[in-house]
């Protein structure tokens, strides 16, 4: 029997995806596998027996990588599950940037009680007009699962768009979707831009990467859109944009005690991906690759463990984990020890590695270095 913990309530959707041997259970204390959402867990210490992470999203920043690698802790994420929620959200984001839709509902709240209402409001509505977005301009920054879909939609309404992108392969992966999308680098692109929207995750390279030299560069009046992450933009940078009117409007699905407190921002509470079709969909894929790791060793969609796939599993199979550059010493060390291999699998993502392998005799071998090795 496996155990399962969930740190967050996952959609029941995704729980029906688990085997009938595999149970969930309320203390993370003998789990093999962790279901997570947004729950801290860099203070976490994890039980020996945990051998997975999902997160039923695509961030990771409230997951610590590095310490789990060490551990031998594969740790997952689902990109693309949540995509189309958020392509929907980055354009409601910009429609309400473009016309004053909250100012427009906050002064019919605020007049209801008037019984000529539908006469004053033909006097007061011009103070909420706004422009259309047909023939502007959107720079998209960061062209994979979400802002492929957002390039595509927002051609479809009739809008220019420019993409930012350099991932050859994620160029290639979407090229469908971004067939008659320019791709220019970012300095070039952003000169264009009456829209601006964010898709990268957040990295060390990503911080505050919308920041006061960016902005300088930009049209004046241009709209801010951010469904990514809030520190990818510098607030303080923004704040001064906005007050000059170098940006128009910021549009936040990540407001901040600084930027929920500035005039010109627009916060929504992270809604991104929160729609039921969003939350079955990361928790499904989620529960899958937790299971295919278990029962195949598979490792698909891990964020600190390199990608490995042989597909379902046909023979004994053994999955090891170890420091980054010993997958030879393994691969001998195993062979030493008798196993005859009938295919195999290796890579290296940042400080580690890993092997999968199938075929017979497979036997535990001890090597420095190893981290974590498993006979499935």
């Amino acid at each position: 029997m496996r155990n399962v913990h969930c740190l967050n309530k996952i959609s029941p959707v995704g729980l029906k995806q688990l085997p009938k041997d595999y149970q969930l259970v309320d203390s993370i204390d003998n789990a093999n596998a962790v279901l997570v959402r947004s729950a801290a867990m860099h203070e976490m210490e994890l039980p020996n027996s945990v051998l997975a992470v999902a997160r039923a999203g695509a961030g990771v920043n409230n997951i610590p990588l590095d310490k789990y690698a060490e551990k031998g802790v594969v740790v997952f994420n689902t990109p693309g599950a949540n995509a189309n929620a958020v392509k929907e959200l980055t354009i409601a984001m910009m429609l309400l940037a473009a016309r004053d839709i909250r100012g427009s509902m906050n002064w019919v709240s605020e007049n209801k009680a008037d019984p000529e209402i539908n006469k004053t409001m033909e006097k007061a509505k011009s103070a909420f007009a706004g422009t259309e977005i047909l023939g502007k301009t959107l720079v998209v920054i960061g062209c994979g699962a979400i802002g492929a879909l957002v390039a595509d939609a927002c051609k479809k309404l009739g809008m220019n768009v420019i993409g930012v992108e350099s991932s050859p392969a994620t160029l290639e992966r979407n090229k469908d979707l971004l067939a008659g999308v320019k791709i220019l680098p970012l300095e070039e692109a952003i000169k264009e831009a009456d829209y601006l929207t964010i898709h990268v995750p957040l990295l060390d390279a990503t911080k505050k990467m919308i920041n006061a030299s960016l902005l300088s560069k930009m049209k004046d009046g241009v709209i801010v859109i951010n469904a990514a992450r809030d520190a990818l933009v510098d607030d303080d940078a923004m704040s001064e944009a906005l007050a000059s009117g170098k940006v128009r409007r910021y549009v936040t699905d990540f407001p901040n005690a600084k930027s929920a407190n500035t005039d010109g921002v627009i916060a929504i509470s992270h809604l991104g991906a929160s729609t039921e079709e969003a939350e079955d969909n990361c928790a499904a894929m989620a529960t899958k690759e937790l299971v295919d790791f278990i029962e195949n060793g598979n490792i698909i969609n891990s964020v600190n463990y390199p990608r490995l796939d042989l597909g379902p599993k046909q023979a004994e199979r053994a999955i090891m984990l170890f420091k980054a550059g010993l997958g030879e010493q393994v691969l001998a060390a195993l062979k030493a020890n008798g196993a005859k291999i009938s295919k195999s699998v290796t890579g290296e993502k940042n400080s580690v590695g890993a092997l999968l392998v199938e075929g017979t005799d497979l036997k535990e071998i001890k090597l420095d270095g190893l981290i974590r090795m498993r006979l499935l």
